[in-house]
């Protein structure tokens, strides 16, 4: 049996990465700004998270007119909620591995 550390989804383990995606798996479409905001990050940071997010299809963007603007909307995608459940379960294990019923008595 290996590590449970072995199967952690390093694209989800980045600190933003897996802060959006907590975020993200609690609400609706969300704002850009509010995301930004809510993460307490850089419009540069965000644009470049999410990039990543959307090529590994873990997040929707979508982007709509309103005025002059463009306003950008963010939802995680099936995929992406069940790459971050199963992280989360990843974590966990981590979490337990070392306790007393996985430790063998080596005498």
């Amino acid at each position: 049996m290996s590590h449970p550390r072995k199967s952690i989804d390093s694209l989800i383990h980045s600190p933003v990465r897996f802060s959006l995606l907590a975020a993200l798996r609690n609400l609706e479409d969300v704002d850009f700004r509010f995301l930004a905001d809510l993460l307490e990050v850089s419009d540069s940071t965000l644009s470049q998270t999410l990039t990543v997010l959307e090529e590994a299809k873990l997040v929707a963007v979508r982007k709509e007119p309103v005025g002059r603007r463009t306003r950008t909307w963010v939802g995680i995608t099936k995929t992406g909620r069940d790459a971050f459940e199963q992280h989360l379960a990843t974590l966990q294990a981590i979490v337990e591995s070392g306790t007393p019923n996985d430790i063998q008595e080596t005498t």
